[in-house]
Parts: structure tokens; sequence; C-alpha cells
């Protein structure tokens, strides 16, 4: 049976959705749409009607969402709020997407953990760089073992800043993007890190990080991560023993430079270039939309009841990084090297 068949065979999922900022108004562009699924409510107090799909109620407050009895919910509201949110609607018995980070502390987020998983609930990461369409070839090619043995990781995600954070630093924003996507792509938990932050533009939180860390098999990590450069940059390259992948997510192109297998003899050249160049190869694959294909896959999670099967991201993923984060955070604040834990890998040594 095709995956649309099996599609119609299915019972409509009823949706609500918490929070219609910048990113909620993405997800309720795409649950508004999405195949198999109603969005029965919205709730944000502050927001304007006129942002909301047609035919969607826009409700005050949590509790109205709850008496709709959605299956589940996405919560798109500031990070402070989360775990309140998550709470409730775990004690509801409502699967939930929740946007990264999963929480504003390790605590919190472990509360959540434990609250999904006691309830047995669905619950998810929005983790959507996971879903970019170059991650999801760099994982694939990596496991299949193309580049060989890994050696390093290094991360640059800088650009202006965004007025529509407000309630954490670019650590917890932006970072938590490069340390869910390295565990994820390696298979490999943090650690150790050291890390340095600054705040240039006058606000309580950071907006400049830079991190070097180590995985459990001993790759090497760097992450570059700031809200002040003037242009808009989302780079990650892999570096191994055949050669390095580079993605650029926001292009969603992956390319491939193969170590040189010819020495380069004409001397200037070689001064330039390296002593050897080898093959550069950009696929083509499909793009798809990250949100949409998220979407997707949390749908067929809450139908089949388990988030593994549809290769989310799990709360228990996201409270790692959200560990690794608070680390970050405080290796910046004392100056020394800390310990980190991130990612579920299977084969994994237990990190520190």
């Amino acid at each position: 049976m095709s995956t649309a068949d099996a599609a119609v065979d299915r019972p409509t999922l009823r949706a609500g959705l918490v929070g219609l900022g910048a990113m909620g108004r993405n997800h309720a562009r795409v649950l508004s749409g999405l195949d198999g699924v109603d969005l029965v409510g919205v709730v944000d107090p502050a927001a304007d009607v006129a942002e909301m799909p047609p035919g969607v109620p826009l409700l005050d407050r949590l509790e109205r969402l709850l008496e709709l009895a959605p299956d589940y919910a996405v919560v798109a509201c500031p990070t402070g709020y989360h775990e309140e949110v998550g709470l409730r609607l775990a004690a509801g018995g409502i699967h939930a997407l929740i946007e990264k980070p999963l929480a504003h502390t390790p605590e919190a987020a472990r509360r959540l953990v434990d609250a999904f998983e006691a309830a047995g609930l669905v619950a998810g990461v929005g983790h959507i760089e996971r879903f970019n369409p170059a991650f999801q070839q760099l994982r694939s090619r990596l496991e299949a073992g193309e580049l060989g043995e890994v050696f390093q990781v290094v991360t640059r995600r800088q650009g202006p800043f965004p007025h529509r954070i407000a309630d954490v630093g670019v650590v917890k924003d932006l970072a938590t993007h490069d340390i869910d996507l390295t565990s994820w792509i390696t298979g490999q938990p943090y650690t150790s890190l050291s890390a340095r932050t600054a705040s240039k533009s006058g606000r309580v939180h950071e907006d400049m990080v830079s991190v070097v860390g180590e995985l459990a098999d001993g790759t090497i990590v760097s992450h570059l991560v700031n809200w002040l450069s003037p242009f808009k940059e989302r780079f990650t390259a892999v570096t191994g023993e055949r050669g390095c992948f580079v993605a650029d997510t926001l292009t969603a192109d992956l390319t491939f430079h193969a170590n040189g297998a010819f020495a380069t003899e004409w001397e200037a050249l070689r001064a330039f270039r390296g002593v050897a160049e080898g093959d550069m190869i950009r696929y083509a694959f499909p793009k798809r939309e990250p949100l949409q294909v998220e979407h997707e896959r949390f749908r067929d999670a809450v139908h089949a009841g388990a988030a593994e099967v549809a290769d989310l991201v799990t709360v228990r993923q996201g409270l790692r990084t959200v560990e690794v984060s608070a680390a970050v955070l405080e290796s910046a604040r004392a100056r020394s090297d800390v310990g980190g834990a991130a990612g579920e890998p299977s084969h994994a040594p237990a990190p520190l």
C-alpha cells in the first residue's frame, strides 16, 4: 500500500497551535493546508485575527483550546512558557510538537520529558534544520560511510539581529541548531566543550558565541554563531578521511570535496590551492520545505503512536541539546572547559 493510500484510511487529526508569532504564523500556514489534519484553534491573546487562517478561531487562553480536545498541539510561544504549556498538554493527554529549544532550563526540559513519557504521548521538538534537504542527504551519506572516519565538524551560523527574539540569547536560539545537528549527523554526544560569549547590541542576552568541543569518538567540533553580521550564513563542513562535505542550508545545497589523487605540479598553483585537489561534486536532490516535512513526520508519528518511526527529534534528544546549551553558557561564564551531553546515539559511549 502506498503512503497516499494509507493516508486515506486514517482518521483526520485535530490540531491546535499555541503562539502566533513569526514562527507560529509559519506553523499555522502549514497546518491549515496539511493533508489529514484540521487546525481547530490558535491560542494567542496578543494576536491579530487578520493574521489567522480563514475559518480558524483565535482563542485567548489555553483552556479554550483544551476544551476543543485536539489530538495534538504545536507549541510556538516564547521559550519561557514551553514548560507550563507542555505540562498542561501532557496532563490533558494531548500529543505535542514543541518549538526549539525544548525549554529554558535543563530542569524544565527534564520535567517535560518525564511528563510526556509517563503519559505515553508522542512529543517532538521543532529542530527544523534536521529536515533541511542538505542535512538529510549529508546524514545519509555519512551513515553510508562515504566520508570514512569523521575528523571534524565546523559550523558558522550568523546574520543580522532578529528583532522577533527577545526571551533568549543566540546560544539557545541559534546555536541549538548546530548542537542538535552535529550530534545527529555524527551519532555522537558531546563530551567536553569550551565557549566564549559577548553581548555587543546592548541586550541582556548574549549575541555572539564561539564554541570548541569534542564528541565521544574524538571528533573535534567548532561553532561560530552571532546576531551581529550584516550578511546571513548557514555553513557546515564535515571533514573526514576521504574529503569534506559542505552543507549550505540557506540554499539546501550539499557539496563534496574529495581528497586529491594527483599532486599539483605547477608550483604557483600549488601555493595558492594546496598540494593536491580532488573532484568536487554538488549533488542534485529534491528540495521540499523543511517545515512541511517536519509536520508530515509528526502527523505520521501521532498516527503510529511513536516518535521514533518518523525520525522526529524526540523530547529526550531535545533535553540533551538544552543541556549542552546550558554547558556552553556555563563555560562562557566561568571561562573554563565543561562537560556536556547531546544527541541520542545507540552506539556511543556515555557522555560526561
